[in-house]
């Protein structure tokens, strides 16, 4: 049997599934609890590439979930990952707004979370909402499906993947998205939690809202260089 199948297999004798989060055309992602000690975890089953999760295999941050496995096998990964507890950021925004200080605290945390994901040379591509969980009183970045390695061979992404409103520009085939696609995704989000809506509708005011407009130029250029840059302006 290959690592895949081992993985698989004792997945399937180990675990019970407790509840399935997300399924599509692309796989699904399940709450999974281990038979003898009762810790959950998070199983993701996808087409794909699993090179930013075995990348991610020995890092450990508070605003990254841990990941324990990985195995990939034609074009299929699974994954067993660190199962966070806490709220998304999309439930806490339903229906209420953020106070400045406390969009900026999230922001910094999630800032901290892709330091560690670029310097990787990863780029995540899908950062909204729905993919920040607050656990206590931290920011935790999950859901690395869309992720991608820069390669500077490429002139732009092999799969167009990412959310309508947060995908920055280059993410459609452009060009080839780095870590400044993160830095677009981040202004929309921070926009959205001062403000309820994307920043071409309404734009945050004073000096949050030019934090936003750097970060959302069309251009990649004109952005933030990176995110210890626009931690800096925070």
């Amino acid at each position: 049997m290959t690592v895949y199948d081992n993985l698989l297999d004792s997945l399937s004798r180990e675990f019970d599934i407790l509840k399935q989060l997300k399924s599509n055309s692309r796989g699904s992602v399940s709450v999974v609890r281990h038979k003898k000690n009762g810790t959950q975890y998070i199983f993701r089953h996808f087409e794909g590439n699993g090179e930013v999760y075995r990348k991610l295999l020995p890092i450990s941050s508070p605003h990254l979930p841990q990941i324990m496995e990985v195995a990939e096998q034609n074009g299929k990964v699974i994954v067993l990952e660190e199962f966070i507890q806490g709220d998304t950021l999309h439930y806490l925004l339903e229906g209420t707004l953020l106070p400045p200080s406390q969009a900026k605290k999230i922001l910094l945390q999630l800032c901290s979370a892709l330091w560690v994901f670029h310097s990787l040379g990863a780029v995540h591509r899908d950062i909204k909402p729905e993919n920040v969980i607050i656990r206590g009183d931290t920011a935790v970045l999950i859901d690395f499906d869309a992720s991608r390695i820069f390669k500077t061979e490429n002139s732009s992404d092999t799969q167009i993947l990412g959310t309508t409103g947060f995908a920055a520009p280059e993410q459609y085939g452009i060009s080839q998205s780095d870590e400044r696609a993160d830095l677009y995704a981040l202004g929309v989000l921070l926009n959205i939690m001062l403000t309820g809506k994307h920043p071409s509708i309404e734009l945050a005011a004073g000096r949050m809202g030019r934090i936003v407009q750097r970060c959302t130029m069309t251009n990649p250029k004109k952005r933030f260089k990176n995110v210890l840059h626009l931690m800096e302006m925070l």
